[in-house]
């Protein structure tokens, strides 16, 4: 969930953000993902021990918690105050009230690891670090659901309506490339050398990575630059490879809609599989069917770490239960 009212926010954290943001080049999801856990702990915080009591407008929504003063700077006592326990009974109440499942509260102890980390070690606000001491706990490997290759062709067949070429350019993309949400609305006609057969993709933190583009990719794009707009494109936007239905370039949501509607037409749970399930399935294709290496999925993925990607390593049932029946003792 994003958080828009940075005015709320008290100095301190604002800062800790423009750092992870600046210096360290963590990605705006990667922000917007500590901005809110932070403003929830000190709200937290402000209802605890200053009395506050959130307001509510005419329809009974939650009004945003003016915490800039109450934890300034300037208030470095407040700050000072602050200890584990009150940390502990924060993830806490994001378990009980919140229903917060261990990966949300994890998540939830990183942002505060690194925020306290930072106005101790960096800003000398704090004396001590009350969550040195805070350990985290490691979210439980899931196998990543995915799409099997009947599902994939069902997909890319449903594919129909005024801006089936642009639709079916996205789903390839997203299939064959392996592409972060983020990173498919971010491209451009620029980034793609057609004659090379590749494309340039930002990443995380901004880092780029180059992707190599097989031929039905680029029949795709081929397809959909064919009918795409050229007239009425914003400046700003002219080259964006996909454009929404005003002519701009196409938004997050516009995508993670599309593509359920989608998944709903050929039978799928859309409260179970999103947009990011189309990159998993492209990762776990390429390795179990196309026999790609870890390695070369690492890059491809623009993963930082092999742990990461190894999760795609994953056998599927059938070759489990192929690799029972090859059992010698099997006869």
């Amino acid at each position: 969930m994003s958080f828009k009212y940075n005015e709320y926010l008290p100095q301190s954290v604002k800062d800790f953000l423009n750092y992870k943001s600046m210096i360290k080049n963590s990605s705006p999801l990667t922000i917007d993902g500590y901005k809110y856990d932070l403003y929830l702990f000190f709200k937290f915080l402000a209802v605890r021990y200053f009395g506050v009591v959130p307001e509510t407008d005419e329809k009974g929504v939650e009004q945003p918690v003016d915490l800039s003063n109450i934890f300034s700077n300037s208030n470095k006592e407040n700050l000072e105050n602050i200890d584990l326990s009150d940390i502990i009974d924060f993830l806490s109440e994001c378990r009980n009230e919140r229903d917060n499942d261990i990966d949300a509260r994890a998540r939830k102890a990183v942002a505060l690891r690194q925020y306290f980390k930072y106005i101790c070690d960096h800003q000398k606000l704090i004396s001590s670090n009350p969550a040195s001491q805070l350990e985290v706990a490691s979210p439980k490997k899931k196998l990543p659901k995915y799409l099997t290759l009947r599902q994939c062709y069902d997909l890319l067949n449903a594919v129909d309506g005024d801006n089936k070429e642009r639709d079916y350019c996205i789903l390839i993309i997203f299939l064959n490339c392996g592409l972060r949400l983020a990173e498919l609305v971010s491209l451009n006609i620029s980034s793609i050398n057609f004659d090379e057969k590749k494309m340039v993709v930002t990443g995380k933190g901004n880092k780029q990575r180059l992707i190599y583009l097989n031929d039905v990719t680029i029949k795709a794009i081929m397809d959909y630059l064919a009918v795409r707009p050229h007239d009425g494109v914003n400046g700003k936007d002219k080259d964006a490879l996909f454009l929404s239905r005003l002519n701009k370039r196409i938004g997050r949501q516009a995508v993670q809609l599309m593509v359920k509607k989608y998944f709903d037409k050929i039978g799928l749970d859309v409260t179970q599989y999103s947009v990011h399930k189309l990159r998993h399935t492209a990762a776990t294709l390429l390795y179990q069917e196309g026999g790609v290496d870890v390695l070369i999925l690492k890059d491809m993925l623009g993963h930082e770490n092999l742990n990461t990607t190894e999760i795609y390593t994953h056998v599927s049932n059938d070759q489990l239960k192929e690799a029972v029946d090859k059992n010698p003792l099997n006869s």
